[in-house]
């Protein structure tokens, strides 16, 4: 076998052994050095992303066996378009955050760039793990690196918060092992392939179990998607944890947007016999709560932080909306809403970041400060995200909500979903308008020359900020990986068979 049949694992392998170097001498205690080699492997994971994407277009889904052992009971890692879709999203995400961590952030406490590896192992692992088991192990990492993670530079607040997140987590792992019990005591099996295959042809007498099962992986997934009730954890956390750790918690969510997708819609989909589509009854109703939920909190915004993250939860109520239509159309639209709102949301969470380097006092509240040093510059940033987060035309976040429109199927479902998504649309305008009104015309004062954005911080907003006037202009294509990625998920479940190779299409 060449080096390329083994790339499946690199996104996983790259930053794990990057971890471990940074904690040795001679990287250890050097932060150019550690700075250097993450960089060199965001950028790695950037090119592996790509490969890995063409890969899936070319071959189709491939199942990975970790050390030979095969299907269904060999470790799987699957790359498919969704995946590498979410592989590439990552890297681009973590580029721009190590980016702008590395202008001086990383360095206010211990260990930023290891667990930083470490964080994007546990996300990469979750795309590529094709068992449920390993999608726990993963959890569990990237969990144990956002731990500290979110109290990198300390402070009291901080404190509070990631108490508050730990504990919930803690809960959730402990509720997710119990799920993973009942399903393996129904399925004999935990390889999501093979479970998508037999679900349909469960005994009667392990129907409820595997449906108890179900329930409480969306629960899980549920807390880790900020769906109501479940999200309270997330403003707090979000808004004062780390400008760069912020942003790339952006992807958190998201996490547990793809794990529905892929336990609740490839498993218990349209195929799953007697539990077919078990969990859209639930999503429907906490969907749109949630939606209105994050609305609320928007209007009760006082931090530029605390704004972007509840826009944060308005975006998950949007793609559990389109979870809850359950149409390969509705995961589609779901899937480029999510690429927009992660990135633009990420950007947000730095802009604030600048913002409140230069407004001493004042920070990112909404109250009179001083202005800050670069107006024109912070402000063009925070004009562009602000249109791309309420979905204005020409940028992407206007195409997703509008994808997302088009996938009602019925007259009944346009009725319940469009009057909440384009009231979250003026909800957002007039938060955001009141924002930028605040931070850049109510000043009071001279700005400090010496507290200009650092050239690392300014290129990391424009990476993730370009990305939005790109796919409009790629939106085509685009579309395409969406509508192949969602296919894919909706489409019938094959057998897994015991010869399946690590160069074998298999249908996940």
């Amino acid at each position: 076998m060449s080096l390329m049949d083994h790339l499946i694992f690199f996104p996983v392998l790259l930053p794990l052994v990057a971890g471990v170097l940074l904690l040795l001498p001679p990287l250890h205690g050097d932060i150019a050095r550690q700075r250097v080699m993450a960089f060199a492997v965001n950028a790695a994971l950037i090119l592996v992303a790509l490969i890995l994407l063409g890969q899936s277009l070319k071959f189709g889904p491939q199942m990975y066996m970790m050390g030979d052992w095969q299907a269904p009971f060999g470790i799987a890692l699957v790359n498919d378009t969704l995946a590498s879709i979410m592989l590439v999203l990552t890297a681009i995400l973590a580029m721009a955050a190590h980016l702008y961590a590395c202008a001086g952030d990383d360095n206010k406490g211990p260990f930023f760039q290891p667990l930083f590896m470490f964080q994007v192992v546990g996300i990469n692992g979750a795309f590529l793990t094709g068992d449920i088991f390993n999608l726990f192990v993963f959890f569990e990492i990237l969990l144990i690196a956002s731990y500290s993670l979110l109290i990198h530079g300390g402070g009291k607040q901080r404190t509070q918060a990631a108490v508050h997140y730990v504990l919930l987590n803690l809960a959730g792992s402990a509720m997710f092992l119990f799920g993973l019990g009942m399903i393996y005591a129904s399925f004999g099996t935990l390889n999501m392939a093979d479970m998508a295959y037999k679900v349909a042809h469960l005994n009667k007498e392990n129907i409820e179990l595997a449906k108890s099962g179900g329930l409480l992986l969306l629960v899980v997934f549920g807390l880790k998607a900020a769906l109501l009730p479940l999200h309270f954890w997330l403003p707090r956390t979000y808004a004062y944890t780390s400008t760069p750790v912020a942003a790339l918690f952006a992807i958190m969510t998201k996490v547990g947007i793809y794990s529905i997708w892929r336990v609740h819609t490839a498993i218990f989909g349209d195929y799953a016999g007697e539990l077919a589509d078990l969990a859209t009854g639930w999503l429907w109703p906490l969907a749109l709560l949630t939606l209105v939920a994050g609305i609320v909190a928007v209007l009760a915004s006082q931090t530029l932080k605390m704004l972007a993250s509840n826009l944060v939860i308005v975006s998950a109520g949007t793609l559990l909306i389109s979870l809850a239509l359950n149409t390969p159309e509705a995961t589609a639209a779901g899937l480029y809403y999510l690429i927009h709102s992660t990135l633009l949301s990420a950007a947000l969470f730095l802009i604030a970041g600048l913002i409140q380097e230069q407004r001493a006092q004042a920070q990112d509240r909404f109250v009179k400060g001083r202005p800050v040093a670069q107006p024109l510059l912070i402000g063009s940033f925070f004009f562009i995200a602000a249109l791309g987060l309420i979905g204005m035309p020409p940028f992407s976040g206007f195409i997703g909500k509008i994808l997302i429109l088009q996938a009602s199927s019925s007259a009944v479902e346009a009725s319940w979903i469009w009057a909440p998504l384009l009231l979250s649309g003026l909800t957002a305008m007039i938060m955001l308008t009141r924002a930028g009104s605040t931070l850049f015309w109510r000043a009071a004062g001279q700005p400090a020359q010496a507290e200009k954005a650092h050239p690392l911080k300014v290129t990391a907003v424009v990476i993730l900020l370009a990305c939005s006037p790109l796919m409009v202009i790629l939106g085509g294509p685009l579309s395409d990986l969406t509508v192949t990625a969602a296919q894919q998920l909706h489409a019938q479940p094959l057998p897994v068979l015991p010869e399946a190779t690590a160069v074998t299409g298999v249908n996940p």
